[in-house]
């Protein structure tokens, strides 16, 4: 019985504990205040809308017609499958999202701009997510990086 109380303490602290992630994210989004980490969110939030000044999304480039050498196409219904588990065309031996792994993830390193990244830091030319922007993206990516 003791044994069973502590298995349900410790899933609730756990469950506690993502809950608070996953709300002290929210708070981060910046200029994106309803991005969560889920696919669906990214995809509106993110690659398909403008920055402030103006400027065109992700998809505005990333799509067959713009800059079809890429084969990443952020445009919605083919986003998911160029870049889950998918390798980076620029960066052999990445693969864009790894599931679970956002370390590995080229995603993050283009959004961070870390050295040796093929071209330059993404969005081109900024401005740049915002660092609560790209932990939510991270936090999908950890949490499965699932399509939904």
């Amino acid at each position: 019985m003791r044994a069973r109380l502590l298995s349900l303490g410790l899933a609730a602290a756990v469950f506690a504990g993502t809950a608070a992630c996953d709300e002290s994210l929210s708070t981060l989004a910046g200029p994106t205040p309803n991005l969560e980490p889920t696919f669906a969110s990214i995809q509106s939030q993110i690659f398909n809308t403008t920055d402030s000044a103006g400027r065109p999304a992700c998809s505005n480039c990333h799509n067959p017609a713009t800059f079809p050498f890429s084969g990443l196409n952020l445009t919605p219904g083919a986003a998911y499958g160029t870049l889950v588990n998918v390798g980076s065309r620029g960066r052999p031996g990445m693969v864009r999202v790894v599931p679970g792994d956002p370390e590995s993830s080229y995603l993050i390193h283009k959004l961070e701009g870390r050295p040796g990244i093929a071209g330059v830091r993404m969005p081109m030319g900024g401005p740049y997510l915002t660092d609560g922007q790209i932990r939510i993206i991270r936090r999908w990516i950890e949490l499965g990086a699932n399509n939904d």
